[in-house]
């Protein structure tokens, strides 16, 4: 695996100068290689990872599964496709085992997520079933722990 790209997907904020520093590369190549890899689609964005418990921001996730009959000649990709397009939905991965694929959705409310799949997504054609698992604490995401990290002062040493 390419290391720029490794390192790019463990902190994509570090400047061009630090990355050259890492790779041994100057940072015009750095940057070259960048615009490349966004170019091919490797690279298809840049994203904090936000403990939303921390902010003001009302905020509900949860995780369904879906039973889908594949459109013929089209497999999954039709329905995952359609599925994606909502702005509720943040992923649609394709699964092995008891279920087809695998949404994470977001809302305000655990009501704002139970009317979408009530009302949007579960009356799609393809979909035969749901599942909705709401997630309930967050502890770690994108590979960073979001959750046991500051230390009560009361603590002992």
């Amino acid at each position: 695996m390419d290391q720029l790209i490794q390192i790019l997907a463990n902190n994509a904020r570090l400047s061009a100068e630090q990355l050259a520093a890492m790779t041994g590369s100057t940072p015009a190549q750095v940057a070259a290689r960048i615009d490349a890899l966004q170019a091919e689609g490797v690279i298809r964005g840049y994203k904090a990872v936000v403990d939303w418990e921390k902010t003001d921001r009302d905020f509900c996730t949860a995780r369904i599964e879906l039973k889908v009959t594949p459109k013929s000649g089209m497999g999954f990709d039709e329905i995952a496709v359609t599925i994606a397009q909502f702005d509720e939905v943040e992923s649609v991965e394709l699964m092995s085992g008891g279920y087809d694929l695998g949404l994470t959705v977001t809302g305000k409310t655990f009501k704002d997520v139970a009317m979408f799949v009530a009302q949007r997504l579960a009356p799609l054609d393809s979909v035969e079933s749901t599942a909705t698992h709401f997630v309930l604490k967050t502890y770690k995401q994108g590979g960073i722990m979001t959750c046991g990290q500051e230390k009560d002062e009361r603590e002992g040493a």
